[in-house]
């Protein structure tokens, strides 16, 4: 089984979940970690199961404006934050949108504040929606990890991530 986690990440939070999810699914086979920009909608569309993951920014999927602000947010952390190589380069909203349908399972996540729902949103239910709509059919819900107030993942969140991946790969074995 081709298995290809796909993640968009500012501050490397999103990136380490992803490679956690990966962890859960390294049993289920080839399991491939890339970032946004370095996967083809050839590739995505090979992949027996697409795992899709990036921040949440307004309530939702970044957008190329608030990618914008990431450098910006870096400087102010006093050194304690780390710009993604690629963070201010393609985003979900542009690789969704040069996407064409495929067949294929997927799941979708994303990192959020530690807030309610309410006042954050969430990107995971976007990117849902956008692989729904590519023709993908999810595997499971969406599932959001969380952040602290100074763009930390909580304690735990990395496992949190790994075990999802080891249920998606439950999930997978299972009739659908």
């Amino acid at each position: 089984m081709r298995i290809v986690v796909v993640y968009e990440s500012m501050f490397g939070n999103t990136h380490s979940v992803a490679a956690a999810i990966a962890d859960g699914l390294r049993d289920t086979g080839e399991v491939v970690v890339s970032a946004v920009g370095e996967v083809t909608p050839e590739q995505a569309a090979a992949a027996d199961l697409l795992v899709v993951g990036g921040p949440t920014h307004a309530h939702g999927m970044s957008s190329s404006q608030s990618r914008k602000g990431a450098p910006d947010y870096v400087e102010r952390s006093n050194g304690d934050l780390t710009l993604e190589p690629d963070a201010t380069g393609e985003g979900l909203r542009d690789w969704f949108n040069a996407m064409g349908k495929s067949a294929g399972r997927s799941a979708a996540f994303d990192t959020r504040a530690d807030a309610p729902v309410l006042l954050t949103g969430h990107a995971c239910k976007g990117i849902a929606d956008r692989l729904h709509k590519h023709g993908r059919t999810l595997v499971t819900e969406p599932m959001s990890f969380i952040v602290d107030k100074h763009n930390h993942l909580l304690p735990g969140e990395l496992e949190r991530a790994a075990a999802w991946g080891a249920d998606i790969a439950v999930r997978l074995n299972q009739p659908h």
